[in-house]
C-alpha cells in the first residue's frame, strides 16, 4: 500500500513536471509567433522567466504580446509603462538572465565629458547614459539589454568599444534628464527664465540658491556637508549666515551638480578642482560664478564666489577714501613709472581698489595689460590675461609676455613669488606704470616683505610710489541704528583720545534690525584705508634698511595715522560700530 501511494505520488510529481514544461513551451511558441519587438532570444527567456516567477500570468503575457505587436515597442519599457512590473524587480531578473551586473546610478558622479560624446535626443530617445572609462571601454547603462540593436547603435555613435551595465529604468531616465539640463542651461551663457525651468529636485534647489544669493548680494556661496547635517551658507557683507539646512543625504548630488555646471571632473571626489560658470540674467547684466572645490573628512565642500562683471559701480567716491587720501591716489595714477600697491588681507576689497584706478587709466592712448587669478570684471580696451597653469601661463611667463608689446600701464593681480615681484620691479623701472596687490597687514609691513622677498632696499625706495592698505567694514543701517552710551575708560581703551570723548557721539546696530537692513542692523560696507606715499625721507630710511617700527614713527611724523585711528574716524562719524571695528581691526 505504501508502495502504491509512493508510485502514484511520483507519477503526479512527473506528469505535473511535464504539464508544466508543455505550458512554457506553449507560452514561448505563442511568443515566437506573435511578437514582432523584441526578437531576440534574451527577450525570449525574460519574458519566460517574469511568467515562472509570477508577476504575471498567460493570459496577461497574451495580452502583452498582442500589445507589442501592435505598438512596435520593446519589451522592459512597455511593463513598466503598463506598470506590470516595476524599475527595481525588472532590473533584478534582467541581470539574471542577462548575467549584466545592476548598477545604483544615483551613486554614481557623471563626467560630463563622456556625456558630449551622445547628442542629447539620443541619450533621451534610448535611455542611454555612459558613466566611466576603463582603458579604452566605455562603460554605458540602458535599462533594457533585450534590445540588441542599442548596444550596436552606441558602438557606432561613440567608435567605442562598449560595456553595458543595467540601471533601473527610473532612475536612469532623472538621471539622463539631470546629466543634459547643464549642457542646456550653461554651454554659453545662461538666460534667467531658462535657469529656473527644470523638474528635478536638485537643479531646483542649486538654482534657487543661486539666484537668492544675487538678490541678498551675497559676494560667496559655501556648500558644507558634515557626518549628521549639510548647511548652505552665505558670505553678505563679509559675514557668513546660513541660509538652507538640505537633507545630508544630497551633499553628493548637490556637490555633483555644482561641479557639472562649472565644467568640473564630476567622479573626482579627492582633490580640490576649480571652475566657473556666467548666469546671464539681461542683455547687458551678468553673473559670473567662480567655483571651488575641497574634500572634506564628510565630503567636498564647494564654495562660489559671485563676480559681478558689471564697472558701472567703480566710482572713486564710492569707496570710502577721505579726500586727502583720494588726492594721493589719483596722484600716483597719474605717474608714468614706478608702482602702486594694495595690502590687506582676503576679502578686504583689494580688487575694487585696484579696478577703479584701471577704469580712471583706461584711456585710448594708453596701452593697459592685465594678468589676474581670475579676472573678476571685464574692461573693453584693457588687454587681460587669466592665469592657467595647466597650460604653462603664470604671472611671470605674462609678465615677461608683456614687456614685449609696449605696455603703458600693468596691472598683476596678486604679486605671490620671488620671479613675479622681481619682474614687476623691472617693469616699473623702466617706464611702466605696475599696479598690484600684497597679502600684508599694512603699508609698514609692505617695505618689509619686498626686502624679504631679495628686492634691494634702493628699488624699493625707488619705484615705489605709493602703497595703500585697507579693510572693509559694515556700515550701520540709518533706518534703524541706535545711540551708544559707553563709559569713558573703556573709551580711552578701544583708543580714542580723551579730548574727543566729551563730543562722542557712538552709534550701535539695533538687535534684529529692521526690515530695510534685513534684521541684521548693518547695510553694506565701506573701506578703511591707510594711504602712505613714499616720501623722500622715508626713501631714505628705506636705503638705509631702517626696520618697521622707525617707518612707522616717520609715517607718524608726516601725518599717516595707522588703521586703527583710521577706524575709528569712521566709528566717529557714525558710519560703523565699534563691534564691527573691533571684528576687522584689532585694537593693538
Amino acid at each position: 500500500m505504501i508502495l502504491n501511494n509512493g508510485l502514484s505520488l511520483l507519477l503526479v510529481v512527473i506528469v505535473s513536471s511535464f504539464i508544466g514544461a508543455l505550458v512554457s513551451m506553449s507560452i514561448m511558441a505563442l511568443y515566437h509567433k506573435k511578437r514582432r519587438a523584441p526578437t531576440n532570444t534574451l527577450a525570449h527567456l525574460l519574458t519566460h522567466q517574469l511568467i515562472v516567477e509570477g508577476f504575471f500570468n498567460t493570459s496577461q503575457a497574451d495580452k502583452v504580446l498582442e500589445q507589442l505587436q501592435t505598438w512596435q515597442m520593446s519589451l522592459i519599457p512597455y511593463l513598466i509603462n503598463q506598470k506590470l512590473i516595476n524599475s527595481c524587480d525588472i532590473a533584478i531578473v534582467a541581470s539574471q538572465i542577462s548575467s549584466i551586473p545592476v548598477v545604483d546610478i544615483e551613486s554614481i558622479e557623471l563626467n560630463p565629458e563622456l556625456i558630449k560624446l551622445f547628442d542629447q535626443e539620443f541619450l533621451e530617445q534610448h535611455q542611454v547614459l555612459p558613466l566611466f572609462m576603463r582603458g579604452e571601454c566605455l562603460f554605458v547603462a540602458i535599462s533594457d539589454p533585450t534590445n540588441s540593436q542599442l548596444i550596436d547603435d552606441i558602438k557606432a555613435h561613440t567608435n567605442k568599444s562598449i560595456e553595458i551595465i543595467l540601471a533601473e529604468n527610473d532612475k536612469l531616465i532623472a538621471a539622463i534628464k539631470l546629466a543634459i539640463t547643464p549642457v542646456k542651461e550653461f554651454e554659453e551663457e545662461v538666460d534667467e527664465e531658462e535657469f529656473e525651468i527644470s523638474d528635478a529636485p536638485i537643479v531646483k534647489f542649486v538654482n534657487s540658491m543661486l539666484h537668492r544669493a544675487i538678490k541678498e548680494g551675497a559676494s560667496a556661496l559655501h556648500f558644507e556637508p558634515y557626518e549628521k547635517f549639510y548647511r548652505v551658507r552665505f558670505r553678505i557683507d563679509g559675514i557668513l549666515r546660513e541660509i538652507a539646512k538640505p537633507p545630508v543625504q544630497l551633499a553628493r548630488k548637490i556637490a555633483a551638480r555644482i561641479k557639472v555646471m562649472s565644467r568640473l571632473y564630476v567622479p573626482e571626489c579627492h582633490i580640490p578642482q576649480d571652475g566657473c560658470f556666467k548666469l546671464k540674467l539681461s542683455k547687458s547684466k551678468a553673473i559670473d560664478f567662480r567655483v571651488s572645490t575641497c574634500p572634506t573628512v564628510w565630503g567636498e565642500k564647494v564654495v562660489l564666489q559671485t563676480i559681478d562683471n558689471s564697472i558701472i559701480n567703480l566710482n572713486i567716491d564710492r569707496l570710502g577714501f577721505e579726500e586727502e587720501q583720494k588726492r594721493l591716489y589719483l596722484e600716483a595714477l597719474n605717474n608714468s613709472s614706478g608702482m602702486v600697491l594694495v595690502t590687506g588681507p582676503t576679502g578686504s576689497g583689494k580688487t575694487v581698489t585696484l579696478y577703479t584706478g584701471l577704469k580712471i587709466l583706461n584711456q585710448e592712448n594708453v596701452n593697459i595689460s592685465t594678468i589676474e587669478d581670475p579676472v573678476e570684471k571685464y574692461f573693453p580696451g584693457i588687454n587681460q590675461v587669466q592665469v592657467d597653469n595647466r597650460v604653462g601661463v603664470d604671472f611671470a611667463k605674462a609678465l615677461k609676455a608683456f614687456l614685449r608689446q609696449s605696455p603703458d600701464i600693468i596691472l598683476i593681480g596678486e604679486i605671490r613669488d620671488y620671479e613675479t615681484v622681481g619682474i614687476a620691479f623691472k617693469a616699473a623701472g623702466s617706464r611702466h606704470l605696475v599696479l598690484s596687490a600684497l597679502h600684508t597687514n599694512d603699508a609698514l609691513q609692505t617695505v618689509t616683505h619686498m626686502t624679504d622677498m631679495g628686492i634691494s632696499p634702493f628699488a624699493i625706495a625707488q619705484n615705489i610710489k605709493l602703497i595703500i592698505s585697507q579693510r572693509l567694514v559694515r556700515c550701520l543701517c540709518e533706518h534703524c541704528k541706535i545711540e551708544r552710551n559707553i563709559p569713558e575708560h573703556s573709551l580711552l581703551i578701544e583708543g580714542f583720545k580723551k579730548e574727543d570723548i566729551p563730543e562722542l557721539k557712538l552709534y550701535g546696530a539695533k538687535p534684529n534690525g529692521c526690515e530695510k537692513c534685513d534684521r541684521s542692523g548693518y547695510i553694506g560696507r565701506t573701506g578703511i584705508f591707510q594711504v602712505m606715499p613714499i616720501s623722500d625721507q622715508m626713501k631714505q630710511l628705506i636705503m638705509k634698511g631702517r626696520k618697521a617700527i622707525t617707518l612707522a614713527e616717520q609715517a607718524r611724523c608726516e601725518g599717516i595715522p595707522d588703521l586703527r585711528e583710521l577706524g575709528l574716524k569712521k566709528v566717529k562719524d557714525g558710519l560703523t560700530s565699534l563691534e564691527e571695528l573691533n571684528r576687522v581691526v584689532s585694537k593693538c
